[in-house]
């Protein structure tokens, strides 16, 4: 019987793991999780699936380690499978992206063609990993799309969600921050706003601050029931833009570091109001922008994707795992991490 390990560091990472473990068990394999984060381990609310230790993991022995972060210890037994924390939104340099290869892989499920075509390129330079693409896990309950209801008397939906990253972070701009609040008492629309799990408690305790009729925060790392419920996003260069409009559904930015035409992207406070009205209106142009952006980033839309992953998987492991570059530095920092110092 196959023994899969899901490896993750962030509390954001549960929901990419969560389909996966339900696609394994329900094909009658074992799962566990690992998390190389002590506050990550603290947000599960069943941890008879986790292993507590490194020793744990050698002992269990997977087969198979699915990995929702950068880096991933070598010596853990299986191969390893990168199922990726995000999509590609440009927040970090070349050296450190989404398209670094760290040579810890044996296998990377891509989400769609913006993603695999440049990991092909990666897989005929490098020759020891192999790249299928099969769609992202964290979005398969996203699937079979759900329309908002339209409703006389139901206000439309804004959805706020902020990036971590200081620079680029809508929840950390004050003149961004007052407009959402003078928008929000106008009435017209009921906003729901979601943070990064790493934002600054004072940042979380003042959108906490702000709720009332028409202003409502949630503190969770589960999204897609606030994209369902959403009929626009409010945001600034985070990967969950990519996540909501899957959905076929606008997103507002605020200075996004690398605007695309599928958003409407302001760069002012005083620009918020009217984009959001034209981004509700859904124009065309805006409309035909979001099915390229789409057909690019991730086409699947049955929900499977988490069981073309098993399957990538699988294959991948019935042939075996080629030969990784030392990378000795990289190896001794995850060894460092985790204060594991035997050989096996």
């Amino acid at each position: 019987m196959k023994r899969f390990l899901i490896y993750i560091s962030q509390p954001y990472s549960i929901p990419i793991g969560k389909p996966l473990e339900m696609e394994i068990e329900k094909r009658g394999y074992i799962c566990k999780w690992f998390c190389d984060e002590k506050l990550t381990q603290d947000n599960f609310s069943d941890t008879s699936r986790l292993l507590q230790n490194v020793e744990d993991v050698m002992h269990y022995h997977p087969d198979i380690v699915l990995v929702a972060t950068n880096v991933v210890p070598d010596f853990f037994p299986g191969i390893k499978v990168q199922v990726f924390h995000g999509f590609s939104v440009g927040k970090r340099s070349a050296s450190k992206g989404h398209f670094n290869i760290r040579g810890f892989f044996d296998l990377y499920c891509t989400q769609g063609p913006s993603t695999t075509e440049p990991f092909m390129i990666l897989q005929d330079k490098y020759q020891y990993f192999e790249v299928i693409e099969t769609g992202w896990s964290k979005v398969d309950p996203l699937f079979p799309l759900l329309m908002t209801k339209k409703e006389e008397d139901r206000l439309p939906t804004v959805m706020i969600s902020s990036t971590f990253t200081t620079r680029l972070s809508l929840a950390k701009n004050e003149e961004m921050i007052n407009e959402i609040k003078r928008l929000s008492y106008l009435g017209k629309w009921h906003f729901i706003a979601v943070l990064h799990p790493k934002m600054e408690k004072e940042v979380v305790e003042q959108f906490k601050a702000m709720e009332h009729e028409y202003f409502t925060f949630y503190d969770t790392t589960e999204l897609i029931p606030l994209f369902q419920q959403a009929d626009v996003m409010l945001s600034d260069t985070t990967s969950a833009i990519a996540e909501f409009v899957l959905q076929k559904k606008p997103v507002v930015t605020i200075r996004n570091n690398q605007p695309e035409s599928y958003m409407v992207n302001i760069e002012v406070h005083g620009e918020m109001e009217d984009a959001l009205e034209v981004a509700l209106s859904k124009p065309n142009a805006l409309m035909q922008e979001i099915d390229f952006f789409i057909a690019r980033t991730h086409p699947s839309n049955d929900g499977k994707s988490s069981a073309r992953v098993i399957d990538a998987s699988l294959k991948v492991l019935d042939r075996g795992s080629k030969r990784k570059p030392l990378n000795l530095i990289r190896r001794f920092k995850i060894r460092k991490k985790l204060n594991y110092w035997k050989v096996w």
